[in-house]
Formats: structure tokens, sequence, C-alpha cells
């Protein structure tokens, strides 16, 4: 899947890039049925429980490597749900996460990634993607983000979980980068702006991909 190496990325802060409509409504097509064949596929997403009992408000389906919600750590396979192999993470989707880094000035080999459909009541809180390896987040290794479907109401903060929190938001298509100086921002989703997604995708929620290198 071939992204759009036109679009100009706009510096949101130090190391953190969105790149608005990456991904052209054909493509976005395309990556939609990729996500609905994965995630109800041979091994489904699902909605986690985490460390503490909260419930997640997103349905989740990791690729490449799990990521256990009740240790903060990656696994091959789902010991905190079904026991499944995690799928593989496809070449395409590898290829596209590698390719919007690049864009983004940054270089990234994505390894797995994390996908997350979030309904209208769909959220997620504010928090740090810091379970990676040490050399990965040592590194400055970005997190890829692509949204299709409905908009989002994304928060990006700083270090600090008490620090000023920007909202932007992003539409179908649209790619969030960020490593660097930026890697361990906190970040997440306030709210999902139901009836949003482009019309002829024919789709109501969002999925939301997450492309880190382990």
């Amino acid at each position: 899947m071939r992204c759009n190496g036109n679009v100009k990325p706009v510096e949101i802060a130090p190391g953190a890039f969105h790149l608005p409509q990456y991904l052209s409504l054909e493509k976005q097509r395309d990556l939609l049925d990729t996500c609905r064949a994965l995630i109800d596929g041979d091994v489904p997403g699902y909605v986690p429980t985490v460390r503490g009992g909260g419930v997640m408000h997103v349905r989740m389906l990791c690729l490449g490597r799990h990521w256990n919600g009740k240790l903060y750590q990656y696994e091959p396979s789902r010991s905190d749900f079904d026991g499944l192999a995690v799928p593989p993470l496809p070449n395409e989707l590898r290829e596209m996460a590698n390719e919007m880094a690049a864009s983004a000035g940054m270089t990234l080999d994505a390894d797995l990634c994390i996908m997350n459909y979030y309904d209208a009541s769909g959220r997620m809180g504010l928090h740090q993607d810091k379970d990676e390896s040490d050399a990965s987040l040592a590194a400055g290794r970005p997190v890829v983000s692509v949204s299709i479907g409905d908009a989002a109401r994304f928060l990006f903060g700083g270090l600090r979980r008490r620090d000023p929190v920007d909202t932007i938001r992003l539409e179908s298509g649209d790619a969030f980068v960020f490593g660097g100086p930026a890697r361990l921002r906190h970040h997440g989703v306030s709210r999902i702006v139901a009836g949003t997604a482009p019309p002829a995708l024919g789709f109501a929620g969002r999925f939301n991909l997450t492309f880190r290198q382990y």
C-alpha cells in the first residue's frame, strides 16, 4: 500500500508531526477492508481488561507482537485473554508505516501494530507508549498512528501527565508520527466525532493503527 509522499508534515512539537490526508480515499477503502478482515478473523479483536481491573473502551487486535494489558508488556501469544498466537504483521502495513515515518524525517522498521476499533462511545485515557524495548525507546524510534473512519479528538500532552494538552482533530486518512524528543509524550483520545467518516467508506466508527519497533 503506497502512501502519498507529497503530503507536507505539520510539526506539532519537536519530534511530532501531523500528516493530514496522507491516504487517498481509495487507499482508505483498501485499509478499511484489511482492518475488517483482521479484526473479525481467526484471531479476532477483543475488549481488553487492564492492570487493576479496568476495561478499555476499544476493541483491540495486535499484530506481530501482543500487548498484554494486565502485565504491560509484549508477548507472542494472548496469555491475558485466550492464549492464541498473535497474527503476523502484514508486509503491506509494515511498509506503509515505514513510509509514513520517513515522510516525517524519521526511521522506523515496524514489527508490531496495535489496531483499535472505536465505536461512537470509544475513548482512550492519557498514557505513554513505553513498553517497547529499552533500545527502541532510547533511540526514539517513532510511533506511527493511522486513522480510518470517523474523526477523533486526539489529545497530545507532554512528558509529564500534568503538562498542558493540545487537542488535534484526526480525520480519516490522516497519520500522526511522534518520536525522538516526543516519543514519550502523553496522548489519548477524548471522543469520537460520530458521522464524520467519508460517506464513500460506508463505515461508522474509527479504526486506529499504531505501529512501533519493539
